[in-house]
């Protein structure tokens, strides 16, 4: 129960750092807008909270001596995904404080990146979150004060990774991946399609060199004749 307890937890805590990345890449972007700022807000300040459900059930049953080995290597393979997850949400909360510093909203004379997207960014954030609606009534300066906000929780953030290394030991280079890179990309549909995709390939490549014969044959053909003309053509001058 509590191994599908953190698999469940550490899927959202992914789902939500990922829908802010994308939302942190339209800062100072067509799309961006008071609305936009306060969405990253609450985008956040979710992850955070799913962080410390993370850190406070992993920690505890990292712990926990009576763990079974097999169990608890998969607890530690959970905890350096975790620690991989808040490190680049860390990343993406320090970029969102740079971007929020160059493209500050209050400054309408401040040109945007024309990223070529438009639009608002409340559906991605609805489905990351698991809500219905995200609809807020932004401030006139959320960009000025949420900037304050974001350099504390920063703060907070580099303060939580430096507490779970020192409460659990666990070395990401000891933990061993249950799967080959990429190996959940390799359904049976792929492979089947893969294999049809290299029969295809197998056969242009056979059509074009059989192509590149012919080519050959008819250039040296033309060539020669060419070559005879000429002769001729000198010799009856």
């Amino acid at each position: 129960m509590m191994k599908e307890e953190c698999k469940a937890l550490l899927d959202a805590l992914n789902k939500v750092t990922a829908c802010y990345r994308h939302m942190v890449l339209t800062i100072g972007g067509t799309s961006d807008s008071q609305n936009l700022r306060e969405e990253l807000k609450k985008t956040r300040q979710k992850a955070q909270e799913l962080a410390v459900a993370n850190r406070n059930k992993l920690t505890t049953v990292l712990k926990d001596k009576t763990v079974s080995k097999e169990d608890k290597a998969e607890f530690e393979r959970l905890w350096v995904i975790f620690s991989t997850c808040l490190e680049i949400l860390e990343i993406d909360m320090r970029r969102a404080l740079e971007l929020g510093h160059e493209f500050p909203l209050n400054v309408p004379k401040k040109h945007l990146i024309q990223t070529g997207m438009s639009g608002g960014t409340s559906g991605v954030a609805a489905r990351a979150m698991s809500v219905q609606n995200m609809k807020y009534e932004a401030e006139q300066n959320i960009d000025v004060v949420d900037l304050k906000d974001l350099e504390n929780e920063i703060s907070q953030v580099g303060e939580m990774m430096y507490e779970m290394e020192m409460k659990v030991n666990v070395p990401q280079w000891t933990v061993e991946a249950k799967q080959d890179p990429g190996a959940e990309l390799k359904s049976t549909v792929s492979v089947g399609a893969s294999s049809i995709g290299m029969i295809s390939v197998e056969e242009n490549k056979s059509f074009c060199d059989i192509s590149k014969v012919l080519a050959g044959i008819i250039f040296s053909a033309v060539l020669i004749i060419a070559i005879v003309l000429a002769v001729c053509v000198v010799k009856l001058s």
